[in-house]
């Protein structure tokens, strides 16, 4: 833990550290603690991490890594020795580790386990937003096949079934009709959870930072999925005004029953009648608010590290409206393990000089568990279209290897600051944005998101993973 260097912190601001000097302990070592020690560097703010992959994607620019499995007491502990707070990026941590492991250490832990423990169990979660009175589709638990004919006969079919833990980027989630095609996609149906397929306008995601004496949401992100994974987000998002408020309003009651400081993500559907339901809560930053690095006033990675250290929260407010791609991994996963690299031993086989010269050689072990003598290797090409196009950003996560929808990196392309009424400008109890955004350099009309949505479609389908064969 560094020591604090810049005097007290402000008396209104409960268990709050100084900066600079102050450490963060994030339990999880992917992109969004890779985004978060880049925020938290200007501040004078150092990023401790513990991943049990070693060279994690989050080091650099991360002070430092403790490797160790996010159930690990004894490296949680170590975790919790060097840090002034402790926080995760991954909802695969244990939150009874981390709670033993502050609790030892002195040091607080945001959002607090009792959310932690909420959040990472889906059908806790539901329970709990419904208890609360807010809107969320119809669903119940289910442990085996009589109770999933059940949910058929109370919620309808087809059902969305979603495992209880542990489901991300579309992973533990299927749409089901019979007990066979549950079977089928989980193998044994304890620990599931079954809602009611919502037939639903577009997806929605606000942002939300609860700071130590203030709530605040950032304006309403419209999300693009293809096959449960996020694929782009653009903000604002094409819906009303009123819908947008609704979402806000809605967003802010989830937020004031949770404990605990810092960023969450939190899912929304649009219904068809123009009604606002919670899908999930994510007690962290989210790739739905990716656009905020170069959107909004403050990022959700420096908000996330203010927050937990009880520092006063930014502003929330858009700079300019916003498209975000996603970078995925070749979605053909037999081009990549056929023609991949199989020496196994995480290196290259052909030469990067070989490559495109927008090329960047992504290696490492094969974790895909298809086959363990298998390392796909492969190049990056297509980034030169991104560089080179204007009011464009790339971001890379250092990942080394490449696996199919595997999220490589992001880019985000923005607008014109002038194009935003004010009602777009941040949440409905902030004060109107001033205009502090970037100019566009194309000339012409200012683009709507929709063209913005255009733009970053192309510029993600140019990027390829095209694998490195023998030479």
């Amino acid at each position: 833990m560094t020591d604090l260097l810049a005097g007290s912190p402000p008396a209104s601001v409960p268990d709050a550290v100084a900066v600079p000097g102050a450490t963060v302990g994030i339990v999880g070592g992917g992109q969004l603690g890779r985004m978060a020690a880049e925020a938290a560097s200007p501040l004078g703010i150092e990023i401790v991490v513990l991943d049990p992959t070693p060279d994690c994607p989050a080091v650099p620019p991360a002070t430092e890594q403790i490797v160790g499995e996010f159930d690990d007491t004894a490296a949680m502990t170590e975790l919790a020795g060097r840090a002034d707070a402790l926080t995760v990026e991954i909802e695969l941590a244990d939150p009874d580790a981390i709670a033993t492991a502050g609790a030892d250490a002195g040091v607080p832990v945001h959002p607090t386990p009792e959310t932690l423990r909420t959040v990472r169990d889906k059908l806790l979660e539901k329970r709990r937003l419904a208890d609360a009175g807010l809107p969320v589709p119809s669903f119940r638990g289910v442990d085996d096949a009589a109770d999933l004919r059940s949910a058929f006969e109370e919620l309808g079919r087809p059902l969305m079934l979603k495992a209880r833990r542990g489901g991300y980027d579309g992973r533990g989630t299927a749409v089901v009709e019979s007990v066979t095609d549950a079977e089928q996609a989980f193998g044994e149906l304890r620990g599931t959870v079954a809602e009611s397929l919502v037939e639903f306008a577009r997806e929605l995601s606000v942002i939300g930072v609860v700071g130590a004496d203030e709530t605040r949401t950032y304006p309403v992100t419209e999300t693009v999925h293809e096959a449960e994974i996020l694929r782009q987000t653009v903000t604002p998002a094409r819906t009303t005004a009123t819908v947008r408020k609704q979402a806000q309003r809605v967003a802010t009651e989830v937020l004031t029953m949770l404990s605990g400081r810092g960023v969450y993500g939190i899912e929304l559907f649009e219904t068809t009648d123009g009604k606002i339901l919670v899908n999930e809560i994510a007690p962290r930053p989210h790739n739905s608010g990716h656009y905020t690095i170069e959107g909004a006033v403050t990022s959700q990675f420096e908000q996330h590290v203010r927050a937990v250290l009880g520092l006063p929260v930014g502003g929330t407010e858009l700079r300019c409206p916003t498209a975000v791609g996603n970078l995925l991994g070749d979605t053909d996963q037999e081009r990549l393990l056929t023609h991949g690299n199989r020496s196994g031993n995480g290196q290259s086989a052909g030469s990067p000089a070989s490559q495109p010269a927008d090329a960047a050689v992504a290696t490492g072990p094969d974790s895909t568990g298809l086959d363990s003598g298998t390392t796909p290797t492969a190049a990056i090409e297509g980034t030169a279209q991104i560089l080179t196009a204007p009011d464009t950003a790339f971001h890379w996560y250092g990942k080394r290897t490449v696996r199919p929808l595997r999220k490589m990196g992001h880019l985000t392309v923005v607008g014109e600051a002038g194009a935003l009424d004010d009602e777009h400008t941040g949440d409905d109890t902030a004060e109107p944005a001033t205009r502090v955004g970037p100019r566009s350099n194309r000339g012409g009309s200012r683009p709507d998101p929709t063209e913005l949505l255009e733009r970053a479609s192309e510029l993600t389908d140019a990027v390829r993973f095209t694998p490195v064969t023998e030479q």
